[in-house]
């Protein structure tokens, strides 16, 4: 069937739309149209042994035999894995009790068809549809549609289906990509993860599981069936999949009801915070989760796994933001993989170990998340264990719900020898044709062509060198002013490269320097502690410039800070000006207590500024002798709240001062910090000492991996060339070490797919951009002279 057939059929199922019309909302249109076409197809498919398991069930119905033999004997005569024994169809039911006699019939299917219906809610919408007395017309309508095999495959019903859910989507403003994928990446996808098992493809019995852990309407697992079965139609496909939305799940359950599949392998339910298959492993996984879908609502569950399981659940690798479940999916997609050394029955049936993985990801499991994060931890366990074979870049505007750009990961735990320690890299961005008319946000899809340009790219894994493609032109628009000389449009390139694993590593280091401080007691910084510091830094100044004028500053007086009097004008004050203030901390700073305790704290520093006076020392490890030695004098104590505000009003980060010691060690080594040290304006010796780091220059290097030399000489021979010459002062913090192999410096993995594959573009001329900007001035100059005209 082509395209335009299948969308006429969907669309000629659709117009029973125009019967709904009034009577009932667009967001239900879908409700009632996917059941009924679900319902006529399943007729058309037991057409042809109707009769049959009509009359078998008349003659044991009532023979007391267990529903389970029933069931044996009746799907063996409809030579499917359902059956219904009603004599009635949709032609048949009459019109006088339609309603019931079309829920007797539906009721007379076989449990696992009769639950499709249930998720649909389908009773319902057949008592709304007699009551407007539409209910006869309906049924008319999908009995003269010709859903049968022979009109329609499986394959193209497929299609149908996915169009009907577009449509319902479109009306409903629901999110039909949440539903299905586009057939053109579903079978891209396919053909990558199947096409290094050459047993499923050649083997006669050969038996092999696939799964879908986010199924939708089960176009994953009906492609992955179908591509076996077309080059081996001997081999035994069994699908497994998991949905989350009722609707989606009936229609996949249908459609594998239909294949003649084991529906009670298709689970309703959430697969991260419940996971129905969790015993099971698979042979190979498809999945397109949803994109950028936070976990917020699960994380409970989520989080309770990954502390208590650790790698013995499914997320013991790390975990993501919670903003984005992607990598959640994909950890959970790894743990379903068969072991590579396969169970003795299994390796005497199958003679096969091992899984393969087809994911679709958006940009974002690529790099987000620095060294240490879950992201990062996630990318890090996939490339050390070596289970990704290839990442490729699909076009944008390739999915109905979104234009944004996307990727498909295929991983393995059977990697052929060749790719043993690789990653292979494919730019397919620029494989794409557009379409004719737009379907949501897909405006784009890939030929058969595109799609073996990848696989073959794939199949052979070789490196590309960027080649033009033989793709039209992109059509720019012609409104509004063209420029004289257009910037070239850049050539549609494809281009496949290939990596060591290590390469996309690094080790983040921190590199620390020297806090360097400046003291003074000067008569400004002195008048600052008048005012307590944050939240009060602001509204005590104000306090004091409008009320303050009459308060004594001397320490033993009562009526500092006293507000009292004026506290109706204070409070005014303070909300106009200050609203972000709590009614505590309004309360706090109309409090004379806090001021006099300000007052306290300021009449100290006086007493320390008699005692050192207000010189600026530029030597903090100076200032600091002078000013313990104040204290003793001045017979002043500060607790750690006092000082800390104390050294805040009078000292200030300088450049140009001396480093502030932490303390002196032994034995020198000057890339982690330990400096031999003599102060510029000091005659004493050097010693050996580690100083204060300054939080505000602190900075990081992301050393990339090299496997051929140990960690010790990654960093240092790194550090020496690229930090060193630039600021001698630095050095390397020992302290921040690897959570897994506490080696110094923090292991992070990202993969910056652009990056590798970057062309640079020349700026268009300044000759010509200049020539463009005369005539759009010329050009304005003329507008002007017209309105002025």
């Amino acid at each position: 069937m082509t395209t335009q057939n299948f969308s006429q059929t969907a669309a000629f199922i659709w117009s029973v739309a125009d019967l709904l019309r009034g009577d009932f909302k667009q967001s239900q249109y879908g409700r009632i149209i996917l059941p009924f076409t679900l319902l006529r197809r399943l007729e058309c498919v037991l057409a042809d042994h109707k009769e049959a398991v009509v009359e078998k069930y008349a003659t044991i119905k009532d023979q007391g035999m267990q529903e389970d033999m029933i069931e044996k004997q009746l799907t063996r005569i409809s030579k499917h894995a359902f059956y219904n024994i009603s004599p009635m169809d949709l032609s048949k039911l009459g019109q006088s009790d339609i309603k019931d006699n079309l829920n007797t019939y539906i009721q007379s299917f076989s449990k696992d068809a009769r639950e499709i219906f249930e998720h649909f809610k389908f009773e319902e919408f057949i008592g709304q549809l007699a009551d407007a007395n539409l209910l006869y017309k309906v049924v008319q309508k999908f009995a003269n549609t010709d859903l049968s095999p022979e009109a329609i495959s499986n394959h193209d019903m497929g299609f149908v289906f996915e169009e009907l859910i577009r449509r319902f989507a479109e009306s409903s403003n629901e999110t039909a990509g949440e539903h299905f994928t586009p057939r053109d990446i579903v079978r891209l996808t396919t053909s990558l993860v199947f096409m290094e098992d050459d047993d499923a493809l050649t083997k006669d019995g050969i038996i092999r599981t696939i799964y879908d852990p986010t199924a939708g309407t089960g176009g994953f697992l009906s492609s992955g069936m179908e591509y076996v079965l077309e080059l081996n139609p001997d081999a035994r496909m069994s699908a497994f999949g998991q949905e989350l939305n009722p609707e989606s799940y009936a229609i996949c359950k249908a459609d594998m009801l239909i294949k003649g599949q084991d529906v009670s392998r298709i689970k309703l339910g959430n697969t991260l915070s419940n996971d129905q298959l969790a015993t099971e492993q698979f042979d190979y996984m498809l999945s397109n989760p949803p994109f950028g879908v936070d976990w917020k609502k699960i994380a409970g569950e989520i989080n309770d796994e990954h502390e208590q399981k650790g790698f013995d659940g499914r997320f013991g690798a790390g975990l993501p933001r919670v903003s984005d479940g992607s990598l959640l999916f994909l950890m959970h997609l790894l743990s379903k993989m068969q072991n590579t050394t396969a169970n003795s029955e299994q390796s005497r049936a199958n003679e096969h170990q091992g899984s393969r993985i087809g994911i679709i990801l958006n940009g974002s499991p690529l790099f987000t998340g620095g060294a240490g994060s879950g992201e990062s931890e996630i990318r890090r366990y996939i490339l050390e264990a070596d289970l990704l074979e290839a990442i490729i870049a699909l076009p944008t505007d390739m999915f109905y719900n979104t234009g944004i750009a996307t990727y498909i990961w295929i991983l393995s735990n059977k990697k052929a020898p060749e790719r043993k320690g690789h990653v292979q890299l494919i730019d397919g961005s620029n494989l794409y044709g557009k379409m004719r008319k737009s379907l949501g946000s897909k405006r784009n899809e890939m030929s058969e062509e595109d799609i073996k340009t990848i696989t073959r790219s794939f199949g052979n894994f070789e490196v590309v060198d960027a080649r033009v493609l033989d793709k039209p032109e992109e059509v720019k628009s012609n409104r509004g002013r063209q420029s004289a000389n257009p910037k070239a449009e850049p050539a549609k390139t494809f281009a496949s490269k290939i990596f060591a694993t290590h390469e996309f590593g690094y080790r983040r280091i921190t590199i620390e320097r020297p806090l360097r401080l400046s003291a003074q007691l000067s008569d400004s910084a002195l008048e600052t502690l008048r005012y307590a510091p944050k939240p009060f830094d602001m509204v005590m100044p104000a306090l004091y410039e409008a009320f303050g004028g009459n308060w004594a500053i001397d320490s033993n007086s009562d009526n500092y800070g006293d507000l009292s009097a004026v506290t109706t004008e204070a409070r005014a004050m303070i909300k106009a000006d200050f609203s972000e203030l709590k009614e505590k901390q309004i309360k706090d700073v109309l409090d004379s207590k806090v001021w006099q305790d300000q007052l306290e704290i300021m009449n100290k520093a006086k007493a320390l500024q008699a005692a050192i006076g207000k010189d600026q020392f530029d030597d903090y490890n100076e200032f600091e002798k002078v000013f313990k030695q104040a204290l003793k004098d001045a017979e002043v104590s500060l607790d750690t709240k006092e000082k800390k505000q104390l050294m805040d009003a009078i000292t200030w980060k300088n450049p140009e001062a001396e480093p502030v010691i932490k303390k002196a060690v032994k034995v020198a080594n000057p890339i982690y910090g330990a400096f031999s040290y003599k102060p510029s304006q000091s005659d004493k010796p050097a010693k050996i000492v580690e100083f204060q780091t300054d939080s505000d220059l602190r900075d990081y290097e992301n050393v990339p991996l090299n496997p051929e030399v140990t960690t010790t000489e990654l960093i240092e021979s790194y550090f020496a060339r690229e930090v060193q010459p630039h600021v001698p002062d630095a050095w390397i913090n020992a302290d921040k070490t690897d959570a897994i192999d506490e080696e110094i410096g923090i292991v992070g993995f990202e993969i910056p797919f652009n990056r590798h594959f970057y062309v640079y573009e020349p700026p268009r001329p300044l000759a010509d951009i200049d020539a463009d900007l005369d005539a759009v001035s010329s050009e304005i100059m003329q507008l002007l002279g017209e309105v002025h005209s």
